[in-house]
């Protein structure tokens, strides 16, 4: 996967993670807010590693 797709899939993971938990709290469901909370971490890393591959990019493209 390449840096936007990573980034894309990372904002998509976190916004989803974000409802879910939303959803949690407000059913006092606390195995739905647990699952939001992976579910936006995941989206975190993806955006991380997205970042890491432009900033690679980046240098590569320098040299």
């Amino acid at each position: 996967m390449g840096e936007i797709s990573d980034k894309i899939k990372g904002h998509t993971n976190e916004a989803i993670g974000k409802a879910k938990r939303a959803v949690g709290e407000a059913l006092d469901r606390p195995d739905i807010t647990a699952e939001g909370d992976a579910q936006e971490a995941k989206g975190d890393l993806q955006k991380a590693k997205g970042a890491v591959k432009g900033a690679v990019k980046g240098i590569v493209d320098k040299a």
